[in-house]
């Protein structure tokens, strides 16, 4: 009995909710990175500002110092800002991470299921050639005993007739 159609199309669904899981999972993952970069970008801020702080200690720029305070200041505000989202992101990343490998299990349950049947399928298709063969085999071997039974009786019946 070859793999049903609906075994079929039931894979194919599943290989194309694992594409989509797979997609959901890329895009937010690529979500989590620009904003882990964005907090990077925000240290790589914070850093500039001390150093134009330090700067301006040695060189007696107030514009300079002020400048180098409000951007330290503005980069704290931008992390406070940054870090609760990227917790929250890493959060969606992890339960898509769960579905996708949810959705690879039941896909591969299915390609599982059809392997199974294709196995049985080419059982069941090598035992009835052997049925077949051993069919074909014992029908020529009755024959052979028939007809040599045949030429049997035929030759005692010529040698009572000859004899």
């Amino acid at each position: 009995m070859p793999v049903s159609r609906a075994l079929r199309r039931l894979l194919r669904i599943r290989e194309i909710e694992e594409e989509q899981c797979r997609t959901r999972l890329e895009a937010a993952s690529a979500d989590l990175h620009r904003l882990q970069a964005a907090l990077a970008a925000t240290a790589e801020r914070d850093r500039r500002g001390r150093q134009m702080v330090a700067a301006s200690a040695h060189s007696g720029e107030l514009p300079d110092r002020l400048a180098g305070m409000e951007e330290t200041r503005t980069a704290a505000r931008f992390a406070e800002f940054l870090q609760p989202r990227i917790a929250e992101q890493e959060l969606v990343v992890a339960r898509l991470r769960q579905e996708f490998l949810q959705k690879r299990v039941e896909h591969r349950q299915v390609e599982t299921l059809i392997e199974e049947a294709q196995a049985k399928d080419a059982i069941e298709a090598d035992r009835r050639s052997q049925q077949m063969l051993d069919d074909w085999f014992n029908a020529r071997k009755v024959r052979g005993a028939s007809q040599s039974r045949a030429r049997g009786k035929a030759a005692a019946g010529e040698e009572t007739l000859f004899g």
